[in-house]
């Protein structure tokens, strides 16, 4: 057989990533006419030193008129047990609900910094 395992998940690691994002929640910290910025709360993980919110998420908006721009959005996770190549599939799960959130469907551009586990991605519609 050639078909080949693109992306397998456990039940364990599924049971994860539902619990996280269903934990998931925001708290807004900044806005300005351009951007906003987010604190990322999860029920598992948390800033290693101070133990409040596990990342933010800065979304970043073109105001001044051309539809075939993207957001930019970027996505800081700090708790370093989400840079683990293992919890890859946890990183993308929860940055995906973020954007989907946060951002809603227009076009993104994604830029997610969690060590090992960091990417780009974009956005579409």
């Amino acid at each position: 057989m050639n078909d080949k395992i693109l992306e397998f998940h456990t039940e364990e690691l599924q049971e994860k990533i539902q619990k996280e994002i269903n934990g998931l929640t925001f708290t807004k910290n900044f806005r300005s006419a351009t951007s906003e910025e987010w604190y990322i709360f999860l029920p598992s993980y948390h800033d290693p030193i101070s133990g409040g919110a596990v990342g933010k998420a800065i979304i970043h908006y073109n105001l001044y008129g051309n539809r075939e721009i993207f957001i930019n959005t970027t996505i800081l996770l700090d708790d370093t047990r989400l840079h683990s190549p293992e919890l890859h599939p946890l990183v993308y799960a929860i940055s995906d609900e973020i954007v989907n959130r946060l951002v809603g469907y227009a076009d993104t551009l994604l830029s997610v910094h969690a060590g090992e586990n960091s990417y780009d991605a974009e956005y579409k519609q």
